[in-house]
């Protein structure tokens, strides 16, 4: 059976405009990028029927950290399939014991207990509740400009333009500038459940803290019983260098949340990770939380293999080598093009180009699709362009990436000067 170019493009365009979503045609056709994806491998994604080749600088936000269809991970999904299905979300299960159990061993300091879902939001929705649940407490402090998904909970920690269309939403929720001390330390009081923060900003434009930020952040919740939630979904699983990029910070939240790259891009599978004692939520009512997809066992087995390769020292060491070529490479890029760059925010290969202005988030995107990359700008500082390679990328494809990008710039420069 074919899956691929089973009809015209034009046609997948008309069928997409009426009845998935005519905006995003209306936006794609409009900008000139009306990129399906057909054969995908690697790093590489291809149009379904032009062919056009794009290297894969957005990963997804970290969904394919491994690269597309990694064979290893496809590998393990097929074999899967010979024994597994979805299984039962009510009862005891095998697979979500391994996988719980790995988790516990890899993650930060004694996170351990999982409960898994099949989305980043409504693993940050679990987080939430459960922290609301065992402090007995109601506010919620986030950070302005981040981003933790599009379900209830989590999108009531998001900025306004994401929640006003939906509005009355959950009480409670309030916002404080990222990476500031005295804010945050002015907000977090006696009725402050949790304070929930992304490692590394993505949607704020790639924003790396100060070293010292997260250290503190973790003394203010503990001096007023807060528990500290940190969103791994972007930054976790290698991505900046680290398996966890929290351990850059020598912190320890109370609840870890892992997403996009534990699917290894096959299967969609996120994790809610906490200490023991919060656990104790669940004592009275084991089912006052479920999720009938959340922990598939043919996922477990997906996000059993990630986290093997994700984990092991030589495929870490290979992601800072890398990262240190692009530091190299990128400082001479912002050289180059001054007029344009004015900082390059980098913690492993989580990269943020942060330009003059906004404007320039649109252009770039579609220069760097001209040139062969799919990268795109920050939503929620348009200034900054992120740049996700996935982490398998070799070091002669980071090269091209670089020559793409050093196109990519060279026309937005004519188009601006």
């Amino acid at each position: 059976m074919k899956f691929i170019h089973s009809i015209d493009k034009s046609k997948i365009i008309e069928l997409f405009h009426n009845h998935v979503s005519s905006g995003k045609v209306r936006i794609f056709t409009s900008f000139g990028m009306d990129f399906i994806f057909g054969r995908r491998e690697g790093i590489y994604v291809y149009d379904v029927e032009t062919g056009k080749d794009l290297i894969d600088c957005h990963s997804n936000g970290g969904v394919f950290n491994l690269g597309h269809r990694h064979p290893e991970i496809v590998k393990v999904m097929k074999e899967a399939l010979d024994e597994l299905d979805i299984g039962n979300h009510h009862l005891i299960s095998e697979h979500r014991a391994v996988l719980a159990s790995k988790l516990a061993e890899l993650t930060p300091g004694n996170l351990t207990y999982t409960v898994f879902g099949v989305s980043g939001g409504e693993a940050v929705d679990l987080a939430i509740k459960v922290a609301r649940a065992y402090t007995k407490r109601k506010k919620i402090i986030s950070a302005k400009g981040g981003y933790h998904g599009h379900t209830g909970l989590a999108l009531a920690t998001g900025d306004e333009k994401y929640k006003k269309p939906f509005e009355p939403l959950a009480p409670g929720f309030y916002q404080v500038p990222f990476n500031n001390l005295e804010a945050l330390e002015e907000a977090v009081d006696y009725d402050t459940a949790a304070v929930i923060f992304e490692t590394v900003p993505a949607t704020l434009g790639i924003y790396v803290p100060n070293r010292e930020y997260f250290r503190r952040v973790r003394e203010i919740c503990d001096k007023k019983g807060v528990l500290l939630i940190i969103d791994e979904i972007q930054a976790g699983l290698g991505r900046t260098g680290r398996l966890w990029g929290i351990e850059h910070f020598s912190v320890v939240p109370d609840i870890m949340v892992i997403g996009k790259g534990l699917s290894g891009g096959i299967y969609p599978i996120t994790a809610t990770c906490f200490r023991k004692e919060i656990e104790s939520v669940f004592h009275e009512d084991p089912f006052i939380h479920v999720s009938t997809f959340g922990g598939a066992e043919i996922g477990c087995q997906v996000a059993l293999k990630v986290l093997e390769i994700s984990s092991s020292e030589h495929f870490l060491s290979h992601v800072n080598s890398i990262a240190q070529f692009y530091s190299a490479e990128l400082i001479k890029l912002k050289d180059k093009y001054h007029q344009i760059i004015t900082s390059i925010r980098q913690l492993g290969l989580m990269i943020g180009i942060k330009m003059v202005d906004e404007s320039l988030g649109p252009i770039m995107s579609r220069a760097c699709y001209e040139s062969g990359l799919l990268c795109i700008y920050a939503n929620n500082d348009k200034s900054v362009l992120q740049f996700l390679p996935p982490l398998i990328i070799k070091k002669e494809e980071a090269e091209e990436t670089i020559r793409r990008l050093d196109i990519a710039f060279s026309f937005a420069k004519s188009i601006i000067f």
